[in-house]
């Protein structure tokens, strides 16, 4: 395989996020709290163009932030998300923007690599990645997991390798955390804006139901 360990470390990740946040590695349950909606919506929240589910016009707008390589985003995008999408996003009740904050070089990686897929492809690739996180993530060789989920996707080796060799794409998608750590105060992963109302946790649908009802009362 030409892209060697080596070179997918520092092709994708650059080492510059986990050295230079100083973020926890696990889950760190915080308090709820409200964030100035003009900051979560800057357009320097989001430097690549947004991901997102929904109307356009719906009455609520979650603002989701999740690591690839985070066990407790996985488990909330295989489990609880396709019941959230069909029952709030696919009815016009939720708008679900998805932002990258990856944690090190892997989770780079993952993000990069659902950038790199066409436009209708990119939220499939997420939930393809997160499905099969424990075969590349926790992986002795991440790149080679990694090719095999590209490839299943239609990615060839040759685009898979310049993709996550895209100094630049790497660096947005870090910019991404580093706005939001610094602007927002996420220092978690998964962490929910709720109309800006600010959720650490993979949130169960109990959960879900109880934050949105009031929300969407008489809508």
């Amino acid at each position: 395989m030409i892209l060697d360990r080596r070179r997918f470390l520092v092709g994708a990740g650059l080492a510059a996020l986990a050295a230079g946040l100083g973020l926890p590695l696990s889950f760190d349950p915080a308090a709820a709290q409200t964030v100035d909606q003009a900051k979560l919506m800057a357009a320097a929240a989001s430097p690549l163009p947004e991901k997102a589910l929904g109307s356009a016009t719906a009455p609520v707008t979650v603002v989701e932030y999740a690591s690839m390589t985070c066990s407790h985003c996985a488990a909330f995008h295989t489990t609880t998300f396709p019941e959230l999408k069909k029952k709030y996003i696919d009815t016009g009740k939720v708008r679900f923007i998805f932002r990258e904050f990856p944690f090190e070089p892997v989770a780079t990686a993952g993000f990069m690599l659902a950038r790199c897929m066409p436009e209708d492809k990119y939220f499939p690739m997420v939930s393809t990645l997160f499905e099969t996180q424990k075969s590349w993530a926790y992986s002795t060789d991440p790149a080679a997991g990694l090719l095999a989920v590209a490839k299943q996707a239609g990615m060839s080796q040759a685009d898979f390798e310049k993709c996550l060799t895209d100094q630049q794409l790497g660096e947005k998608v870090q910019e991404s955390a580093l706005y939001a750590n610094k602007e927002l105060g996420v220092n978690a992963t998964p962490t929910f804006f709720i109309n800006g109302k600010k959720l650490s946790g993979a949130l169960g649908m109990a959960e879900w139901d109880k934050e949105l009802g009031p929300l969407l009362a008489g809508k």
